[in-house]
């Protein structure tokens, strides 16, 4: 058993299905002593809680589990098949409306589950149960026909009975376990009393399309899973590691940070890493879905994943296998089962009240007319258990869960890592998008454009300014020091530097402290003149960023950098504004830049810009936005953490710090502006659907529940059209797995 922290545990279950089968699992577990932030997720199999174990020992938990008729296993260890599954020998059928076998051992996180030999349904209990039934019903049919009428009957009650056993076993675990009313309970209690009234034939269809139910549940179920693990086997098993000189092949989940590999053309590439040597094509569609191979040279970062074209490359490692692309991409697909959307949320509450609902008026519809109107016991007793197979939740129970996981999986296709239902919901509510610019807006790569030497000369100028960033990651910080080495200028020694937040950076050069910072540092520091003001505004005016180099206080020159405008970013912004959003630049920078980028990116779109802000100013300016709707915050530094933290949904460009990644409830991993319009029309789209699938849900039954109570359909209309709803409700999530993010306009 796994320990993540003090008193959490974690198992693999296999069996479950959907958010149904969570539910179950869920319920089984909180109720007992010790046990809290209880986390199932059935695509990845886990369950996973915060327990104390002098309440409630873990081997209780594996009971409780089992005890529903799931099977469950410490993470790491062989997992079991489910209990209450009665499998006849292969090629036979089974009697046993159980979850299918459980898949192999799962992979430590983040790799997903290793992918089991291929096995087609039929192989799976379900799917023996299935094939069984339906032999069993065809069996009674033609016994229909060729045998006397008072034997037929007799064929339809032993295939309702061998169906419906392992069904009402499951009922009667989970009877125990505290959860009554379940849809294996309304299942036992309508074919038993279908047999009891005399409806053996109708009996037996409705225990096949409920089998035929269960099974489809499944099959969907492991399509998700099937995705995770598509993921996962992006990433070579093997790499080709340079190690004195030679070439050997190890393991890629064993490669360490600021190792050297070699890729050859036609490999995936077995880490995160940067090209060291070589020129060649990319393909990195598997990864960010786009469509078109990134050129990557000396310098540029590639990912774990991608396909290496037409030359050999040499990568130093960047990233641990556990913290690489893919991985990362695993595990927010797999956590984000967790952050359940408040929709569904509700919905989960609603059954808990809707099924003893459902129970009672099938119970008055059973006993008042006959006691109250001496009508008819059989015909209104027929009605009863009809009622009770048309009320059940399943449909509506998993309208959500469907359309969510659908649109985690498309999201994921295209570069769109979203954490959770929670989310999503979010995403489809925002009014206003607020953008970080440095890194987001642009490039994030600003180059030096004008070196103005005050005092000395400009290679005097450059050392100082580069002494002072030296190992600083701020992209300005980076562009200087760049520009140096580019001139083959060696920066000045430097010690004891230290970032000023927003404003700049400090080190001692030759015992004297040199400051580069912003204008508002200059005058803070009484440097300002006015001359040195105008040169300022003439360089910002220009959509310049302008640091200026203090020696004593006293100002030694100025550098200017210019960051270009990400190429798709008008068009993304103009894409947002189609859609309705009203959109905010942050910055740092000063006002004039901020201005001039504004303009060039489409200030006639409604653009508005705030500057000169620190990290603390963002925060109070996304609070404020907030008091006016649902606000997005896209970033990419460190500083933007705490205004992602704040918004409604925070996105993190992919290229951005592990900190914005973290803090983030999305990441954009193709680093485009056009994609946060995506995002949001992915958002939108999905509650489109969830809103569907309600009313196909709720639809059906409010229709069916009439016909039934006034006598005009019976009991396998009734288990059809609860089975109906599940299927086109799953049918119309799976729609969204054809939806394009990046179409600016679709039907959801």
């Amino acid at each position: 058993m796994t320990t993540a922290g003090a008193g959490q545990r974690e198992w693999h279950v296999t069996g479950m299905d959907c958010g149904s089968c969570a539910a179950k699992v869920r319920g089984a577990v909180e109720r007992l002593p010790g046990v809290s932030e209880v986390d199932v997720a059935p695509m990845a199999e886990r369950l996973r809680l915060r327990l104390d174990e002098a309440l409630t020992a873990p081997e209780s938990i594996e009971k409780a589990v089992r005890a529903v008729g799931f099977g469950i296993a410490p993470k790491g260890a062989p997992p079991e098949r489910p209990k209450g599954a009665f499998v006849l020998p292969e090629g036979a059928f089974a009697a046993a409306a159980v979850p299918p076998e459980p898949a192999p051992e799962p992979k430590p996180e983040p790799q997903a589950p290793a992918k089991p030999a291929p096995r087609g349904w039929w192989h799976s209990a379900k799917g023996r149960l299935v094939l069984g039934t339906g032999a069993l019903l065809a069996l009674a049919l033609s016994a229909r026909l060729v045998l006397p009428a008072e034997i037929a009957p007799w064929a339809f009650g032993l295939a309702t009975l061998v169906g419906i056993a392992p069904v009402a076993r499951r009922a009667v675990m989970l009877a125990r376990a505290r959860m009554p009313f379940t849809i294996e309970m309304l299942m036992t209690i309508a074919t038993s009393g279908a047999l009891v009234i005399g409806a053996p034939e109708e009996a037996a269809v409705v225990v096949f399309l409920f089998a035929l139910g269960e099974l489809l549940e499944g099959v969907s179920a492991d399509k998700a899973r099937d995705s995770i693990r598509a993921l996962a086997s992006l990433v070579p098993k093997t790499a080709r590691l340079e190690t004195g000189g030679q070439i050997r092949e190890v393991a890629a989940e064993t490669l360490q940070i600021g190792q050297i590999v070699q890729v050859r053309p036609g490999d995936h590439l077995p880490c995160d890493g940067v090209v060291i040597e070589g020129i060649s094509g990319v393909d990195e569609s598997p990864v960010t879905g786009e469509s078109l191979p990134s050129l990557k040279e000396p310098g540029a970062a590639v990912f774990a994943g991608s396909i290496n074209g037409e030359a050999l490359l040499r990568l130093r490692v960047t990233k641990a296998a556990a913290d690489n692309t893919i991985a990362r991409i695993i595990r927010l697909v797999t956590e984000a089962e967790s952050a359940r959307a408040p929709t569904e949320r509700f919905i989960d509450r609603f059954s808990r009240v809707y099924m003893p609902a459902v129970v009672g008026v099938a119970a008055l519809v059973a006993l008042v007319p006959p006691l109250a109107f001496g009508q008819g016991w059989s015909d209104w007793v027929y009605r009863a258990l009809a009622l009770l197979l048309i009320g059940c939740p399943c449909a509506l129970v998993i309208s959500v869960p469907a359309a969510i996981s659908a649109a985690l999986s498309m999201g994921a296709r295209h570069g769109l890592l979203l954490k959770g239902g929670k989310v999503i919901e979010a995403a489809a509510r925002v009014t206003h998008v607020a953008f970080d610019k440095t890194g987001t807006l642009t490039q994030g790569a600003p180059r030096v454009t004008d070196l103005v030497a005050l005092g000395g000369d400009e290679a005097q100028l450059l050392a100082l300014a580069a002494g002072v960033e030296s190992g600083a990651s701020h992209p300005l910080a980076q562009a200087i020091c760049a520009e140096a080495e580019r001139r083959g200028i060696a920066a000045a020694p430097a010690s004891g530097a230290r970032a000023l937040p927003g404003k700049g950076a400090e080190a001692v050069i030759e015992g004297t402290l040199v400051c580069l910072g912003s204008a508002r540092l200059a005058a803070e520091r009484g440097a300002m003149s006015e001359a040195l003001a105008t040169r300022v505004a003439g360089l910002e005016a220009e959509g310049k960023t302008v640091v200026i180099l203090l020696r004593a206080s006293a100002a030694q020159g100025l550098v200017a950098l210019r960051d270009e405008p990400r190429a798709d970013a008008a068009l993304g912004l103009a894409q947002l504004h189609a859609l309705g959003l009203s959109t905010l630049m942050l910055t740092g920078d000063n006002a004039r830049t901020a201005q001039a980028i504004a303009a060039e990116l489409g200030a006639e779109l409604g653009l508005a810009h705030r500057a000169q802000l620190l990290p603390e100013d963002k925060l109070t300016a996304i609070r404020a936005l907030a008091t006016a709707g649902r606000v997005m915050m896209i970033g990419d530094g460190i500083n933007d953490a705490p205004a992602l933290a704040a918004a409604d949904v925070g996105v993190a460009m992919g290229s951005g710090t592990d900190v914005a990644l973290e803090t983030a409830d999305a990441a954009l991993l193709r680093n485009r502006v056009g994609d946060v319009a995506g995002l949001v029309r992915l958002a939108r789209a999905t509650m489109s659907n969830i809103q569907q699938n309600i009313a196909i849900a709720l639809g059906l039954k409010a229709v069916f529940l009439l016909t039934t109570v006034f006598g005009v359909t019976g009991l396998w209309v009734a288990v059809l059209a609860d089975t109906g709803a599940t299927v086109l409700v799953t049918m119309n999530a799976l729609r969204l797995l054809l939806f394009r993010p990046g179409a600016q306009t679709q039907r959801p």
